[in-house]
Parts: C-alpha cells; sequence; structure tokens
C-alpha cells in the first residue's frame, strides 16, 4: 500500500510516537532526542539506548498498573522514560512523579545496593500549557537545599515541555530541541524541509512516518487511538464543565435559595467550560437574583 499524501498524522498520537521513538529502527532517533532534551555537548551524548519493559506490574492486587509510552537505558545505565500527554491532565505532576518512583524503584532488585541506584529521567510532552505564569517551553527540575541551592543527587531528573508555548515564539527554531519540538507539534511544508536539512535524524523519523501511513494495520490501530484519545478528552471537557455548573449552582443556592431553581436549571445546560469560566469570573459579584439571570442570559446570548 503506497503511502497516502492526503493524511497527515498527529505526531504526539502515543501509538505512532511509540512507532517512532520506541523501535529498534528507531533508537538512533531517540538519542538524538534525548541529546536535545539535556542539552547535552558532543564530548558527553549518549551513544546507545536498551529499549526497556514498558509494563511496571503492580506489586499487591488492586495496585494500579503502568503501561509507559518509551522506556530506555543508556550505556551508563542511565534511565530515560518518555510520556506524551496530549489531553488536558489535572495531576500531571504527581503522575510524572510516580512514574519517576516506579522506574527508579523497579531497579532496587534483590541483592542489590542502593549505591547501584542509577539516575532516572522522566520525559513529559505535553500538548497543553502547565506552568501557566511563563511562556518558558521547558521546564527541568531536580532537588535541591533550599538554603544553598546544592543538589542532593543527579538520580531525579523531570522535564516538561509544553507544545503550545512554541507559538509564542514568534520565529523558527534555534537549536535541536526547539527542531524536535516543531516536528511533533505537526509541521508540514517548507518549516518542515528546513528542519530536515539541519537535522538528519528528523528526516528519518519522516521516512519511518511514510513507512507508518503506508501499513494498513498500523493505520486502523492510530485510528483507534485517536478515537480513544478523542473520547477521553470530551469525557474530561464535560466532567469538568459539570463541576463548574455545580459550583455555581451551590452559590446561588445559598445565596438565592429556592427561587434560583430555573436559573440553576439553564446554569447545568451549559456544556462550553470557557463560557463558565466567565460566568464564575462575575457571578460572586452580584447582589441580586435579577443580575445573575441578566449575566447569565448575557453570556448564553452572546455564545
Amino acid at each position: 500500500m503506497a503511502s497516502d499524501s492526503t493524511f497527515v498524522l498527529r505526531r504526539t498520537n502515543d501509538y505512532f510516537f511509540k512507532y517512532v521513538f520506541g523501535s529498534e529502527e528507531g533508537s538512533d532517533i531517540l538519542i538524538d532526542f534525548l541529546n536535545a532534551t539535556q542539552n547535552r555537548p558532543p564530548h558527553n551524548r549518549i551513544k546507545t539506548v536498551k529499549l526497556e519493559d514498558r509494563e511496571i506490574d503492580p506489586e499487591r492486587y488492586m495496585d494500579k498498573a503502568i503501561r509507559l509510552d518509551v522506556v530506555a537505558t543508556t550505556e551508563l545505565g542511565h534511565i530515560y522514560q518518555i510520556e506524551v500527554q496530549v489531553a488536558d491532565q489535572v495531576f500531571i505532576d504527581q503522575r510524572s512523579l510516580y512514574y519517576w518512583a516506579s522506574l527508579y524503584h523497579r531497579q532496587l532488585q534483590h541483592g542489590k545496593l542502593y549505591n547501584e541506584l542509577k539516575p532516572t529521567i522522566g520525559i513529559s510532552i505535553l500538548g497543553f500549557e502547565w506552568f501557566k505564569k511563563d511562556d518558558r517551553y521547558h521546564h527541568v527540575f531536580h532537588l535541591w537545599d533550599d538554603e544553598t541551592r546544592e543538589k542532593l543527587n543527579d538520580d531525579i531528573e523531570l522535564h516538561y515541555l509544553e507544545l503550545p508555548k512554541l507559538k509564542h515564539l514568534k520565529r523558527g527554531p534555534q537549536n535541536a530541541l526547539e527542531e524536535w519540538l516543531v516536528y511533533l507539534s505537526d509541521i508540514q511544508g517548507e518549516g518542515l524541509e528546513a528542519i530536515v536539512m539541519s537535522n538528519p535524524m528528523i528526516g528519518k523519523a519522516l521516512s519511518i512516518e511514510e513507512q507508518f501511513k503506508a501499513n494498513a494495520q498500523e493505520r486502523r490501530l492510530y485510528d483507534m487511538r485517536e478515537k480513544a484519545i478523542f473520547s477521553d478528552a470530551t469525557n474530561l471537557a464535560a466532567a469538568k464543565a459539570e463541576g463548574e455548573a455545580k459550583a455555581i449552582c451551590q452559590y446561588l443556592e445559598v445565596r438565592f435559595g429556592a427561587e434560583s431553581q430555573a436559573l440553576q436549571e439553564k446554569l447545568r445546560a451549559i456544556r462550553d467550560l470557557e463560557v463558565l469560566g466567565r460566568i464564575t469570573n462575575k457571578i460572586f459579584l452580584v447582589t441580586h437574583l435579577d443580575e445573575a439571570t441578566a449575566l447569565v442570559h448575557d453570556y448564553l446570548v452572546s455564545q
């Protein structure tokens, strides 16, 4: 089956991402991405990786099992874990810490000493903005002394890469990491050609991408995953909207009592989280039920 030139896939689909970065064929692609993420100089670059089991079984019945996107060990024994998250996650920081802890703990098999534990690096590629206070697309975390800023050790390192923030740059990529993030942001056309000229590994990723697009079975599995991701995102948005509406209704019930029931019914029917957020910002300033009704009416009309 020839590659369909009209089919444009989403590169942060976790099934496709694993196909490119989590395969033996793509090991040098993974190495290039890891070196770019840590901005490693030529003399200290990762040279080889071994792909590891992505499944972490629970130790006890009813514990949470983990299935990671990509896990690899370098020639020095350092463990890298990459996770792609497209839909906005409420607990992404705790989630990444839990994954890091599970991989770090998995090293210490029977008979091993603590000093045999190797650094474990978590990399979260986010399709949403998590750190909203600044426009930096790359945040890195370690353990530090609060006063002296002395690092405890190198065993924990967590990276967060926020793809939407690349739009704030208003310029072309200026280093290898930015090139990779532009690629993962689904760039096409001349912009894609420019980064391929600069980074041969992105060119190889595109070659694997064409193989993927030409494979009917892989396309079907990709489509199934896309539908599941869309369903998850839809359900999450609906749950957030329901929670926001419930909070407003509780306030109206306390403030205006049974007289606010009709307005509460209108609010429960709103599914637009942005509209509900705007109502929330102003609803607590109203002093009369008529004002609250007019406020909600105005936002519903403006939709």
